[in-house]
């Protein structure tokens, strides 16, 4: 029988209360939160959001099932059933991103928006965050305002949150991260210690095109296209906050990208190296250090099955690679976490394993306990 493996994880996810914003925002506040009626045929529902309202086709029985089973996990909502779930599977800290914060880029009202994301940083603090130290949730914060989102954060600073969930593209209606307005929140966030955490496949949801998230492609090849097509959005986030100089400013401000693989970073280091170089003359601003530096020492990048995210760290020299499990959703690593592990670790050496499995986060989440040592089967076993 195999040693049972133990590791932190950079990424997952969990599914708050379908009424969560509904109860705990005033009426007149919860009458613009997310809402559908489905039509008496139930072919058709239509979404009410922020005033807004558009019609979509609901899915059939074959796309009912394909969706529930990317939330199968018995703990996807229940947070003791979720501690019994990561004893199972191996999995001891991680970093916890919402669901329905994902909702965010369809509000048009700053208020709105504001109270509803204070409504869910304070029930991950009643149900996560209080509940284990293993569980670490990611405030949100408003990007339709900047004045807002500093205040949120300062307010979860405060309330121990270590990381803040980011889309990989703020509200469409604000400036976008490589601009200027954004300095104050780049600079609160180093000041207090929050890791910046960008969660790939968080565009902003097009109306027009139903809300559905994650679309750009149909015909041949559509499903394998558009979920390769999420991995682009967090790399274009790191790109616009290292060319715009904001990683340079500050440079204690650390950046996750969650489940985008890892090898893309040097890749993107090395074609930002090259831009900046070769097109000096017309780069603005000048950077202190180079793109490449302030990438290796700033951004982190978690993965959940590429054997080639290993190789970023032993064969081109990326350290900062994090495994994470994408609990509960079918792209992770649920119900064949242990195989996973071994299969990218059993040949890696101690360091590159131990780096990747949990020094990588807790180097991050310096808070976080450390996971049991391998072949300890249950977590009664790693304090006795």
């Amino acid at each position: 029988m195999a040693t049972k493996l133990w590791a932190n994880s950079g990424d997952s996810h969990f599914l708050e209360p379908e009424d969560l914003w509904r109860t705990r925002l005033p009426k007149r506040l919860a009458e613009l939160v997310p809402r559908s009626e489905k039509d008496p045929d139930g072919k058709w529902e239509t979404v009410f959001v922020d005033g807004q309202a558009f019609r979509r086709r609901l899915p059939s029985i074959a796309q009912e099932e394909f969706y529930a089973a990317a939330n199968r996990a018995p703990g996807a909502g229940n947070v003791e059933l979720r501690l019994k779930d990561l004893d199972e599977e191996g999995i001891w800290s991680e970093l916890v991103f919402p669901s329905l914060g994902m909702w965010a880029s369809s509000f048009r009202t700053p208020e709105v928006l504001r109270e509803a994301l204070r409504a869910s940083n304070d029930w991950s603090v009643e149900t996560l965050m209080s509940h284990s130290p293993r569980l670490l949730p990611t405030a949100q914060v408003s990007t339709l305002s900047i004045e807002d989102a500093c205040a949120e954060l300062k307010r979860c600073g405060e309330l121990g949150f270590k990381a803040v969930f980011l889309p990989v593209a703020p509200h469409p209606m604000q400036k976008d991260y490589n601009q200027d307005d954004w300095e104050p929140f780049w600079a609160l966030a180093e000041d207090i210690g929050m890791v910046i955490s960008f969660h790939i496949g968080t565009e902003p949801v097009d109306m027009s095109n139903g809300g559905a998230a994650g679309i750009m492609y149909r015909g041949p090849g559509g499903a394998v296209l558009n979920y390769t097509e999420t991995t682009f959005g967090g790399q274009r986030a790191v790109m616009k906050l290292v060319a715009s100089g904001a990683l340079d400013r500050h440079p204690n401000l650390k950046v996750l990208v969650s489940e985008g693989g890892a090898t893309w970073v040097p890749f993107v280091a090395d074609r930002m190296e090259e831009g900046y170089r070769q097109h000096s003359m017309v780069v603005r601003p000048k950077l202190k250090r180079s793109p490449k530096e302030i990438i290796y020492s700033q951004v982190y990048a978690s993965f959940q099955h590429d054997l080639s995210a290993v190789a970023a760290m032993t064969g081109m020299g990326y350290n900062n690679v994090m495994w994470g499990s994408d609990y509960p959703h079918m792209e992770g690593t649920y119900g064949h976490t242990q195989r996973t592990l071994h299969d990218l670790f059993d040949n890696v050496d101690q360091i590159t394993r131990d780096r990747i499995m949990f020094g990588t986060f807790n180097e991050l989440f310096p808070e976080a306990p450390l996971p049991p040592a391998p072949g300890t089967l249950n977590p009664a076993e790693a304090t006795a």
